[in-house]
């Protein structure tokens, strides 16, 4: 199979873990008789300061023409630490999602048996965890009209969504449950805002269409608590876009380390697969910044882009290998640095 794949690593640690993530791509393919080739394009502040736009035409058309995006990271201290600049490296990710028309995003968390004793929480509570985030990624706060008044004084953001828009990530909430242990956990703030109510009015006319999923409904600020308290409570948990961004990095610690968590962004037209961690400018450039994310996306993409699901296999049999070999990074107590567990995990594919 020829695998089309449009390749943005953005900033900070990003272009160091994709490299990574393409090693193993690569090594797949020879395995497995693919052929991949990767077209470059530019996204957050790498782009900013090339032509002035965190999402340039070009990159969308490049994204389009391509079967799959693999994503990196964006993100610039010079933006961050300046209130004032209109346009910022993250309206590049907000924008790929929207005019992509990825309103999905699946977030899997699950421990690693080598690893287990590195995540904050007891083992007890841990070993076994396995559930799937589902995130709506293109509606709620970030999309909703926001500005300033009162000489610029008092600030506000909207939390906007629509009857579609809810039904839509709830119906493919209900059919991965129906494809795992069939729970599904929606959660929402129902008890005081009007757009949650929203979510669990749809939610609980949705029911009787899936009689074989098991439905309950966590407000967010008690799932917050429960993620932490009893994980493998979950099977698969949905929420709008402000909750899913905060709840699945506080999931990270689940596993030891946000940098083991992939993601795929999925919606109408070209998905993308990114590590969840951000830019990390602290660590860029150093050679030290944990490269299973993304390598792990890469196995993401395989299975949800192209249905390979061997290929995918090959990925994650080889990061666990690497994990129990302690072929790590710093961050989870190994000597390795980003290119040679990428390189290991590549060699041993």
């Amino acid at each position: 199979m020829k695998l089309n794949i449009a390749k943005l690593p953005g900033d900070g640690i990003g272009p160091e873990v994709v490299e990574q993530a393409v090693k193993a791509v690569d090594a797949v393919c020879r395995k497995f008789g693919h052929e991949a080739s990767y077209t470059y394009g530019y996204v957050g502040a790498c782009a900013i300061d090339r032509c002035g736009d965190p999402y340039p035409a070009e990159t969308h058309a490049l994204c389009m023409a391509s079967d799959a995006v693999l994503f990196g990271a964006v993100g610039d201290p010079k933006y961050d630490n300046d209130p004032t600049a209109i346009v910022r490296p993250e309206q590049g990710l907000l924008a790929i999602r929207k005019q992509l028309g990825l309103y999905a995003n699946l977030r899997p968390v699950e421990t690693f048996k080598s690893l287990v004793d590195k995540s904050p929480l007891k083992t007890e509570l841990v070993d076994g965890a396995d559930f799937l985030c589902i995130r709506e990624l293109t509606g709620g706060m970030y999309f909703g009209e926001k500005g300033r008044k009162d000489g610029g004084n008092t600030a506000y953001d909207t939390c906007i969504y629509s009857r579609a828009e809810v039904e839509r990530i709830l119906r493919l909430a209900f059919d991965y449950a129906g494809r795992r242990r069939k729970h599904l956990t929606v959660v929402d703030k129902a008890n005081v805002l009007e757009s949650s109510r929203l979510w669990r009015q749809v939610a609980r006319e949705m029911e009787p269409e899936y009689p074989d999923i098991q439905v309950d409904y966590m407000f967010v600020d008690n799932a917050a608590m429960q993620l932490i308290r009893c994980p493998k409570f979950f099977d698969v948990l949905v929420t709008e876009n402000t909750f899913g961004d905060i709840l699945t990095d506080e999931a990270s610690c689940i596993s030891g380390s946000m940098g083991l968590l992939a993601s795929a962004s999925v919606g109408a037209h070209t998905s993308l697969f990114e590590p969840i961690h951000g830019s990390y400018p602290q660590a860029a450039g150093k050679n030290i910044a944990n490269p299973v994310a993304a390598i792990l996306s890469a196995a993401m993409m395989f299975e949800y882009a192209f249905g390979l699901m061997d290929e995918g296999k090959a990925i994650r049999e080889a990061v666990a290998a690497s994990l129990e070999a302690g072929m790590t990074t710093e961050d989870l107590g190994g000597s390795c640095s980003t290119s040679e567990a990428g390189d290991w995990i590549a060699s041993r594919i």
